[in-house]
């Protein structure tokens, strides 16, 4: 009886690390929209912006990005980085404080995101359709100028 249960046991186990080991890990995960892969986006322009709470045009930017958000809809994926690595809770808190209505990616897990982190601020990653990383675009961003970046008539 010992051992059927032990065969059993282990054949369940077995099973569980199979169907484990063929979902791909995420390559970051968001504070809205959960785990993401970046094969998953493809397709579509993605936007990476970086800010940090301590930069002004940071901050002056946000407007732009959320108004360019909610216009963009579905065809633009549109993700926040803390260029200062603030952890899950810091980052939900800077969130409420000023007022970023699009996803932001979080810090823990660490993620793998196709591109060096920008040596200056504010900065944003544009990802082509076909996975080509173009950019950094430095400095304030409008509607207008994401739209431009995007190909996208605004």
């Amino acid at each position: 009886m010992r051992c059927r249960f032990l065969q059993a046991l282990s054949s369940a186990l077995l099973a569980v690390m199979m169907l484990g080991g063929c979902s791909p890990a995420a390559d970051f995960h968001t504070d809205t929209q959960g785990p993401m892969r970046w094969n998953e986006l493809r397709g579509n322009y993605v936007v990476v912006n970086y800010f940090a709470e301590w930069c002004a045009p940071c901050l002056r930017e946000l407007p732009e990005l959320n108004a360019f958000y909610e216009e963009a809809g579905e065809k633009i994926q549109l993700f926040g980085v803390s260029f200062d690595g603030l952890n899950n809770e810091a980052l939900a808190s800077l969130r409420e404080r000023y007022d970023i209505r699009f996803p932001l990616i979080q810090n823990q897990p660490l993620p793998n995101l196709p591109f060096t982190t920008p040596q200056m601020l504010p900065a944003t990653y544009i990802i082509t359709p076909e996975g080509e990383v173009k950019g950094p675009l430095l400095g304030e961003q409008t509607i207008e100028s994401l739209h431009r970046a995007t190909a996208q008539n605004g």
